[in-house]
């Protein structure tokens, strides 16, 4: 009973990492119809930059910091350099950010080398809590109220604010926002880097535990897309769902059967979308 616990919470803890990532998916394609395969490798880049300031200045919470506003202002510079002149292309943004993602990991190999790296954890989340049966590392228990309060604030902020109407709006017609006087554009390109701030964010906090290492990202990326494409495009509360069935199907898959861990995990998401073409949460239009 014991182990299926722990094996519970490394599911849930390691979802709430993936919903992170996922999350900052879900608005760039899912609302913003964006196809951005540089997403893992943000991930990275984020991670390694908060790695290095997480070292240099002995904070973690600068490190966060640093990962999530250096991912938002190369998401700025990527939307108004790049993407912009492929708007509404999806096959062209395709091959542009996965020429993006090939250019970051260079970069990151250049820059960092090809050694594994652990963002150092704070201080006071390096201990574990007794669970009773067990002991649990509290830094996992902190992602894991990290993702749940991500989800609420990022559902607060499409629900029950202007800005996310603006957005919701935009979706559906963006000339005529536009028209009512509302720079859309402006709207986006702020969802843009909410989405690569995520990504960022989550690059260093999944670098205290999953370490940082040269193709970390195309694990991610692939587990990212399955929770989007599970939970449903533009769904936020899909992307939770389908954050929490990844990553307790990935961890116990791992645990049971090793050599079938990815089929474990996309095998039922094959199922899912025979009779649920557009995810759990996912809407036809």
């Amino acid at each position: 009973m014991s182990s299926f616990l722990f094996n519970l919470l490394n599911g849930l803890t390691l979802a709430a990492l993936y919903f992170l990532v996922a999350s900052g998916f879900t608005l760039i394609y899912g609302l913003m119809r964006v196809v951005n395969l540089s997403h893992g490798a943000f991930y990275l880049l984020g991670g390694y930059f908060g790695y290095s300031a997480a070292t240099a200045a002995n904070s973690f919470s600068l490190g966060l910091a640093a990962g999530g506003l250096g991912i938002a202002a190369l998401g700025l510079l990527v939307q108004k350099g790049l993407l912009r002149f492929v708007a509404g292309q999806d096959l062209r943004q395709v091959m542009l950010t996965l020429g993006l993602a090939i250019f970051l990991d260079d970069l990151i190999l250049v820059i960092w080398g090809g050694d594994t790296f652990s963002v150092p954890a704070p201080a006071w989340l390096r201990s574990v809590m007794d669970m009773g049966e067990f002991f649990y590392p509290q830094y996992r228990l902190f992602v894991l109220a990290l993702g749940m309060a991500t989800f609420v604030g990022l559902l607060g902020l499409l629900k029950h604010t202007r800005l996310g109407a603006l957005i919701r709006a935009g979706v559906d017609d963006a000339e005529m926002v536009d028209a009512m006087g509302v720079n859309i554009n402006l709207v986006f390109t702020l969802t843009f880097m909410l989405g690569c701030a995520l990504a960022g964010m989550g690059g260093v906090v999944g670098g205290v535990f999953l370490s940082l290492f040269p193709t970390a990202d195309s694990e991610i990326l692939v587990l990212g897309l399955a929770v989007v494409i599970i939970g449903g495009r533009g769904s936020l509360v899909g992307a939770a769902l389908g954050s929490i069935l990844v990553g307790i199907l990935n961890v116990f898959g791992q645990t049971a059967f090793p050599e079938l861990a990815y089929f474990v995990v996309f095998g039922p998401m094959a199922i899912i979308l025979a009779f649920r073409p557009t995810g759990l949460m996912g809407s036809k239009g």
